[in-house]
């Protein structure tokens, strides 16, 4: 009898551990994330061309009002632009629309707010701070990731291989200095973070793209970039920064940076305390190109140098750009984009989708962005196109010509110029970490 009862309560144990077994099997497709209407909409979406979306977006969006919200205040003036494109296809079509640009960083809880409807109020945003978007918007399930076809085939792969978000354009903020005085001299990234050196920036808390580019000093690429830049100063400036460097290297440590962690700490704690705060980069512009601005310098939008008025006092050619200067070391200034999404709960998925395919894949869809220098279209066959349009990299589009408002592009901004680009996913690792001691910071005087 006690064998009998051994070897049920063995066939129950087994019965039991195949019973848990089976659970954990089906517990991923149990757990699986469910897909949302506008998800399964946008997985049809990335299989069609732009004029098969314009069709599905007018049959969708007809008489009706469409709303966006975003960073960009030119999201406004590409939308008729777009209209004007599907009445091409349809002259009977006509949609209304609002776009709404928060202040203040506050997009992201709008975009928050709208998300808790069954249906939201706006059908896509155009967006910036890799960070946030990440933490924020991107694992929260409030936006939806798009990547139109045409777009990206045009960048040798297609939406279900390519990795990352879709970005509308690349913006580049550069180093930018007065040149009245002869003797006012940047070769190096290090000399903007010199003793009595005091750069105009915009506050890392008021336009958090930038304090994104601190955090991007310290991943492994471009902190060996500090590093390189930091060897090829003369003695006597890295007898400068050498307690600096070396004070940072326990600091680095304790946050998980590589080796060369401590030459990116190290430029972050120098500029964070040393730089001006503006309020935004047009003031910084409008003092540098001042004559009376002599050894001024800042770390701005480039796209701000194109329409300086000129006069006596003000002309463009008073400001040079650090990176086109012969000789010069390190990183040029860095980079961040503008982002498409359509709302998880969009009212009008299949016309968000048509509008984010015809910005990315058309010359006059990016046309409100494209004028400008310093703002470089994501797709590279828009991307010539503008460059034949507009001939930046000639000076044309700007009021005055000269060295400073001849664009190099894109290419020569990353490679040559060595821009530090953000990376969403790496700026949302370090938020917390690299974050809190960059809010940390206290005064630092070398000896």
């Amino acid at each position: 009898m006690k064998k009998l009862i051994v070897m049920m309560l063995a066939m129950v144990m087994v019965f039991a551990m195949a019973g848990c077994g089976g659970k954990d099997e089906a517990k991923p497709a149990a757990n699986a994330k469910k897909q949302s209407e506008v998800q399964k909409i946008i997985k049809q979406a990335q299989g069609m061309t732009l004029d098969e979306l314009a069709k599905k977006a007018i049959e969708e969006s007809k008489g009706k009002k469409f709303y966006g919200v975003g960073n960009s205040s030119r999201g406004k003036s590409a939308l008729p632009l777009f209209i004007n494109y599907l009445k091409k296809v349809d002259p009977s079509y006509n949609m209304e629309f609002e776009w709404q640009q928060p202040k203040n960083n506050k997009i992201f809880d709008q975009l928050t707010a709208d998300a808790k409807k069954e249906k939201g109020t706006f059908a896509m945003t155009l967006i910036q701070d890799g960070n946030q978007i990440e933490s924020k918007m991107v694992q929260t399930g409030v936006l939806d990731r798009f990547i139109p076809k045409e777009w990206a085939e045009a960048n040798g792969t297609t939406p279900d291989k390519y990795n990352g978000y879709l970005a509308l354009q690349t913006l580049n903020k550069v180093f930018e200095y007065n040149c009245v005085n002869p003797a006012s001299k940047y070769t190096n990234c290090w000399d903007f973070v010199a003793k009595d050196q005091h750069g105009l920036f915009m506050d890392i808390n008021s336009e958090i793209v930038g304090k994104n580019f601190l955090y991007m000093l310290t991943k492994p690429e471009y902190a060996a970039q500090l590093k390189d830049a930091y060897e090829k100063l003369d003695d006597a400036k890295k007898a400068y920064f050498k307690p600096t460097v070396d004070a940072m290297a326990k600091d680095a440590k304790d946050l998980g940076l590589d080796a060369n962690g401590k030459y990116a700490l190290a430029w972050i704690k120098l500029w964070v305390n040393s730089y001006n705060a503006v309020t935004d980069d047009g003031p910084i512009c409008n003092e540098l190109v001042k004559k009376s601005a002599a050894n001024q310098f800042g770390l701005l939008v480039y796209s701000k140098v194109r329409s300086v008025a000129e006069s006596n006092e003000v002309s463009v050619k008073n400001v040079k750009v650090a990176a086109y200067q012969p000789g010069y070391e390190g990183m040029g200034g860095y980079a961040y984009c503008h982002y498409l999404f359509v709302t998880d709960n969009s009212p009008m998925p299949w016309t968000a989708c048509a509008f984010i395919a015809y910005m990315t894949q058309t010359l006059d869809g990016f046309s409100a962005w494209g004028k400008d220098i310093g703002g470089y279209s994501s797709n590279p066959k828009v991307a010539k196109a503008v460059e034949d349009k507009y001939h930046h990299s000639e000076g044309k589009s700007s009021k005055t010509v000269c060295d400073t408002t001849k664009d190099r592009g894109y290419n020569w901004w990353i490679n040559n110029g060595k821009l530090v680009v953000e990376d969403p996913k790496y700026c949302a690792k370090v938020a917390f970490s690299v974050g809190s001691w960059i809010e940390n910071l206290k005064k630092y005087q070398p000896k």
